[in-house]
């Protein structure tokens, strides 16, 4: 039986749960914090974790509107970028001063995207490296393949949640220079997302030689546009990059691939998409980037038709 959120004090509460969404807020229900799921399409009365063979279930609440989420202090948001305007309402319903806002999506224009909803609120952009894979409502399988599963900004509130989320076994370290972090995990999310949604393969494929010379021709153009940004990158980045792609265990997939999979739209206004728009402002040319947006943007979802 699902429990109706009957909190009369202030919880946290999950916008998005795919798997990184469940992945943050199972965290927090292990280090104690009362979580309340908003607008789940096919709602759930537990998160479900499974980590190398061992699992683990966390009690959730649910609420199918704003008004029911009553009050929540933290929001995990976690949905792609580009479907921040369909959780508009419940971004509003949290715009307070004492709310912190956990922003899980990938690029770079975190601050520009929410502050449209809730502009009151303290707005935190994550960096994720977990790789993690919802199977059902609920459930998903966790795979660590750094030895830091976030990375927040190094100040206040953001340092207070991090305490919170180390307590629930996330790995978290705090930095004060956020964008030249978001710019290296950048160059691996536009590159292992888009060639494994185009190929279709999983995160083997980045290891194929040809793959690897499209990748790392993709990210240097980044390197110069995420410079003309202020982030501190060299090409030292790129190996390292490079390196973390061919690392990622057996297995392992992508978001976008599985977008692709499912037949939802894909992310890629907000990765491949965001360089191009920072690439327009500095005059700088990044044709393969280009290229792979034209592929993205006019790939053929539905698989069953080919």
């Amino acid at each position: 039986m699902l429990v109706k959120n009957d909190y009369s004090h202030q919880a946290v509460a999950l916008i998005g749960a795919g798997a990184i969404g469940l992945s943050i807020a199972a965290s927090l229900a292990k280090a104690g914090q009362k979580i309340v799921v908003c607008g789940a399409r096919s709602p759930f009365a537990e998160i479900t974790v499974s980590e190398e063979g061992q699992t683990e279930a966390f009690p959730v609440c649910q609420a199918s509107t704003p008004q029911e989420a009553g009050s929540c202090n933290v929001v995990i948001l976690a949905v792609k970028s580009h479907q921040t305007g369909d959780v508009g309402d419940w971004l509003k319903a949290f715009n307070h001063p004492d709310t912190v806002i956990l922003v899980a999506q990938n690029g770079i224009e975190h601050q520009e995207r929410i502050a449209q909803y809730a502009p009151a609120a303290r707005i935190i952009p994550a960096v994720v490296y977990l790789n993690a894979e919802r199977n059902h409502p609920g459930q998903v399988v966790l795979r660590r393949v750094t030895n830091c599963d976030l990375c927040l900004p190094d100040d206040g509130k953001a340092k207070n949640l991090a305490e919170i989320l180390r307590l629930g076994g996330m790995r978290v370290r705090t930095v004060a220079d956020m964008t030249t972090v978001v710019w290296r995990k950048l160059l691996t999310n536009i590159t292992a997302n888009p060639l494994t949604a185009l190929t279709g393969r999983r995160a083997e494929v980045l290891r194929d030689p040809l793959i690897t010379q499209s990748a790392r021709q993709l990210m240097t153009e980044a390197v110069a546009v995420g410079q003309a940004e202020g982030a501190a990158l060299t090409n030292e980045h790129i190996e390292f990059a490079i390196a973390w792609l061919h690392s990622v265990p057996e297995g392992s997939t992508t978001s976008m691939r599985q977008d692709r999979l499912a037949g939802r739209s894909l992310e890629y206004y907000a990765l491949t998409g965001a360089v191009i728009r920072a690439a327009e402002r500095h005059g700088i040319n990044v044709p393969l980037n280009r290229l792979v947006l034209s592929l993205l943007a006019n790939l053929r979802l539905d698989m069953s038709a080919l």
